[in-house]
């Protein structure tokens, strides 16, 4: 494993995520979440995220139990703004930021968190700017040491780059969705501002394992918000229509290796201005597979080339949802 810069320490550049060990992914019992969590650490992953809204504290829960166990240090992002009490918009307040750390902290066993995130909020929150103030706040009072925020769009991206203060821009980031190289890689870098890439494996679509007879348990957001029923399109499958993406990933498997999640990975990866990509799995095996694209040698400049093409001509047109 290889290790990034964030801010004043080193992260390993594949972390993981663990929306799936909380919900939205079909049911994951706790024997296989500590089995994927323990994977990730034996693999060199330092580097976790996760939310308060995930199972309503499940995945925290979990990761906080998990990280008591280790005899080395981690680092914890967690996100607030999306639990579902009092819920949307009653979440973004001072008072409702301060309860929600305050929650993440006791489910997570922790005194300060390593980095705190407002989860995919409101464009025109960010451009009354208030919010900013809060998370500034909460660094104060010592129960945050560094804030940052979860975007769905470019747009929010570079309303957070004029803020102080920001450390971090969660963006999804794939070989479906390239936006963000000509957005806000090069103003994040020369703000050194982190760039950690959630869905790089576009819900699953860049796994290589799907097809057009996959199917998703009841409980799973690739079933219920395949075109945005609960939230918004972009999270599911990176925003492209299931049957859709499903015919693109035909067309990469041509000029890919065989390990099509691993090639995908490995793509985001050459982008220096990306700090941590956080795959998320349900399965230990997928989690080690994962953490193996840090040690393959970048693609070729001329793989880039067609993989901006294939992007621009096949992919872009058919995107849903903020981007």
């Amino acid at each position: 494993m290889k290790y990034r810069k964030f801010g004043k320490i080193n992260v390993s550049e594949i972390g993981l995520g663990t929306w799936q060990l909380g919900a939205d992914w079909g049911n994951v019992d706790d024997s296989t979440a500590e089995k994927v969590l323990a994977t990730a650490v034996e693999n060199g992953v330092n580097f976790f995220d996760t939310a308060d809204c995930y199972g309503e504290g499940l995945s925290e829960t979990r990761l906080g139990r998990f990280v008591k166990t280790l005899s080395s240090e981690v680092v914890i992002a967690t996100k607030l703004g999306r639990f579902p009490r009092p819920g949307w918009p009653d979440n973004f307040s001072q008072d409702q930021f301060r309860k929600h750390t305050e929650d993440s902290l006791k489910r997570l066993g922790l005194e300060c968190l390593d980095l705190t995130q407002v989860h995919c909020p409101p464009t025109d929150l960010l451009r009354q700017g208030e919010v900013f103030g809060w998370l500034r706040t909460l660094k104060q009072e010592g129960k945050i040491k560094q804030y940052g925020f979860s975007v769905e769009s470019m747009e929010e991206a570079q309303i957070c780059l004029q803020q102080e203060g920001v450390a971090s821009l969660q963006i999804i980031f794939n070989v479906f969705r390239q936006k963000a190289i000509t957005a806000i890689f090069k103003e994040a870098q020369e703000k050194q501002v982190a760039i950690i890439v959630r869905l790089p494996l576009a819900s699953g679509l860049l796994s290589g394992k799907l097809n057009g007879e996959s199917k998703f348990a009841k409980n799973d957001h690739r079933n219920f918000n395949r075109d945005g029923q609960e939230f918004n399109v972009g999270e599911t499958f990176s925003g492209l229509p299931f049957e859709k993406g499903v015919e693109l990933v035909e067309g990469l498997k041509n000029i890919t290796p065989e390990n099509l999640s691993q090639f995908a990975l490995r793509w985001v990866l050459d982008f220096d201005a990306v700090t941590v990509v956080i795959p998320g799995s349900k399965i230990p095996q997928q989690v080690a597979n994962n953490c193996a694209a840090s040690a393959l040698p970048p693609l070729t400049e001329e793989t880039h080339r067609v993989l901006s093409d294939f992007y621009f001509k096949d992919v872009s047109p058919h995107i849903r949802g903020k981007y």
